[in-house]
């Protein structure tokens, strides 16, 4: 497993590569202090499991740069770190494809519950944060009580990814008018008016991409 970390404190670094070693197996992890530096290691490393990423990085606008990265490298999932705890901060980095959100004050047990949802397939809100049930907690939601179709399911797996329309067109060869009567269909399974929500709905539920079937596991 190879994990990059965008952060430039020492201690959150020494932390991370404390939790990171419980994750089992062999973890390789790479960090970068700097935003610039980010972006040349997901360059260079684009078949990375994971990124964590410091929304607090110096001289750079941490929404930017996360909406940057999640364009130019969708396949790599990326989790925010960040001192902020605002429901306003979780949403918006949601909105631009986060996978988790993870509060620099969380413990270490909660980041690695953090990190292996996220590495499973799910997306991690940080507690009290936002209106969720942990997804531990409950029954995931199956494919027939959404209603959804096998294509819609596949839509709703790239939702969860982050990933826009436009990258979904792409990997599934559709128009963007197909994709977004999907993804209105989703939304209106799910009783939600936005992805933000869905994705929120989602955890709620206990949906993760490995819960939605191999072949939406298999494009994550």
């Amino acid at each position: 497993m190879k994990i990059l970390v965008v952060d430039d404190h020492p201690l959150i670094l020494a932390a991370l590569g404390h939790v990171l070693k419980q994750l089992g197996g062999e973890v390789a992890v790479l960090d970068a202090p700097t935003g610039a530096a980010g972006r040349e290691l997901a360059a260079a490393h684009p078949d990375a499991d994971l990124m964590l990423f410091d929304l607090g990085l110096p001289g750079v606008d941490g929404f930017a740069l996360l909406a940057e990265l999640r364009s130019r490298h969708p396949e790599i999932p990326v989790v925010v770190l960040s001192g902020s705890e605002h429901r306003e901060d979780v949403l918006r980095a949601l909105d631009l494809g986060a996978m988790g959100y993870i509060p620099k004050s969380a413990s270490n047990e909660v980041m690695l519950q953090a990190l292996r949802l996220v590495l499973s397939g799910g997306v991690f809100l940080p507690p009290g944060a936002l209106v969720a049930t942990a997804p531990s907690a409950t029954r995931a939601a199956s494919q027939r009580e959404l209603a959804l179709t096998d294509r819609q399911v596949e839509v709703f797996g790239l939702i969860l990814q982050g990933r826009p329309n436009k990258l979904i067109c792409r990997e599934l060869g559709l128009a963007e008018g197909t994709v977004k009567i999907h993804v209105a269909a989703i939304l209106r399974s799910l009783g939600v008016h936005t992805r933000t929500q869905a994705v929120i709905e989602a955890s709620r539920l206990g949906i993760t991409i490995e819960s939605l079937g191999p072949r939406v596991a298999r494009r994550a």
